[in-house]
């Protein structure tokens, strides 16, 4: 009986000794994997599952294999609840996302209640961060940031043109139009029309017939790529030549394919491209090789994941906590959008909107 007892203790050190070696990190994925907005959540899942596979073929996460576990928030607030209570009872430490900022906000609280950390590559509401939440940050910009560009650019390239105003109602929609719209109003530029739509509808010619009427010459639209080509494809059905100008909601090729060639000329607001940055470049190739193109968020979602592993090999520690006291600790991450440092908020400290233009089929800085 003494020797099965002693076999089986000696069974079980063996055991723990080389669970290590099978154990794994989970990290989550969640953005809008089903819907209108599915190809950004694409954009975030391709990211982080290219970080994971380099990572773990670089030995893993603090010695562990790093499993992606993929949540559809079909840019659903509730739904994005939900995905953030399943991730918090399978385990997940670490969470890339989500995409929508009407999303991330409650999803958010969520995760500071399970003890997760949370980083997300694209929700640019300010008020992400500007809860208190420690364990919330992103490797995006803010829609003030954001908004000031855009009003600035027009205050100083379309001068004496009629400007419209249009969002679809979303926290992420709303914020940017309304942070343009400050800019524009404090520049002495008051909009001719200030409108919202309901993001989901397919017939906007109400809308583009009072922009008509109102000869405006420029729309500024606060929202995301399928409304914002819609948009567009209406206004030259009816003849306007109206530039429309928006955020970084239409960073997607299908964009230009929703619009069709009446998107030419499209001016727009992100971040500089990553894909032309040199710290990219051996991953935008990775990319390349499997038939990837590495466009808007994709490589915001990789930085973030760049930014969790730094941290844990700083701390040594997979502990979500400790990691998030170390992101907001001033240190530097060297990730594919470059150097980024974060503020006690969980904000970049060093990020600059550019201006893009849209032509044939794809966007370029100006």
């Amino acid at each position: 009986m003494k020797k099965l007892l002693f076999a089986g203790i000696a069974l079980g050190a063996m055991a723990a000794l080389a669970a290590p070696a099978s154990a794994q990190v989970k990290v989550g994925v969640g953005g809008p994997m089903t819907g209108a907005n599915a190809t950004f959540g694409a954009q975030l899942k391709n990211g982080a599952e290219q970080w994971a596979a380099d990572v773990n073929a670089a030995g893993g996460l603090q010695g562990q294999k790093i499993e992606i576990v993929v949540g559809d928030d079909a840019s659903k607030p509730e739904q994005g609840v939900s995905v953030a209570n399943k991730f918090i009872a399978d385990g997940v430490k670490f969470v890339i996302g989500h995409f929508n900022s009407g999303v991330s906000i409650p999803a958010s609280e969520q995760y500071a209640e399970g003890g997760v950390l949370a980083i997300s590559p694209a929700s640019t509401n300010p008020k992400l961060t500007e809860r208190g939440l420690s364990n919330v940050f992103r490797t995006c910009g803010r829609d003030d940031q954001q908004g000031a560009v855009a009003s600035e650019y027009i205050l100083k390239n379309l001068t004496g043109k009629k400007i419209a105003i249009v969002h679809d109602k979303t926290p992420y929609g709303k914020g940017l139009a309304d942070e343009t719209k400050k800019g524009l109003n404090a520049g002495g530029v008051t909009e001719v029309v200030y409108e919202g739509i309901n993001p989901g509808e397919k017939d906007y010619s109400a809308l583009v017939s009072k922009l008509k009427a109102a000869n405006v010459d420029v729309l500024y639209y606060g929202g995301l790529h399928t409304e914002a080509g819609l948009l567009v494809r209406q206004m030259r059905d009816q003849g306007l030549s109206t530039v429309l100008f928006s955020g970084d909601g239409i960073t997607d090729k299908e964009y230009w394919t929703i619009a069709g060639p009446g998107a030419a000329g499209t001016l727009m607001t992100f971040g500089p491209d990553p894909r032309n940055n040199p710290a990219a470049a051996k991953v935008v190739e990775e990319f390349k090789k499997k038939g990837i193109d590495p466009e808007g968020y994709v490589l915001y979602s990789y930085a973030a994941g760049q930014v969790i592993q730094q941290a844990a090999d700083a701390t040594k520690s997979l502990d979500p906590k400790k990691v998030a006291e170390y992101v907001h600790s001033g240190a530097k991450f060297n990730t594919v959008l470059g150097t980024l440092t974060f503020d006690k908020k969980g904000d970049r400290t060093n990020l600059d909107y550019v201006v893009y233009v849209w032509k044939d089929g794809g966007y370029t800085e100006l």
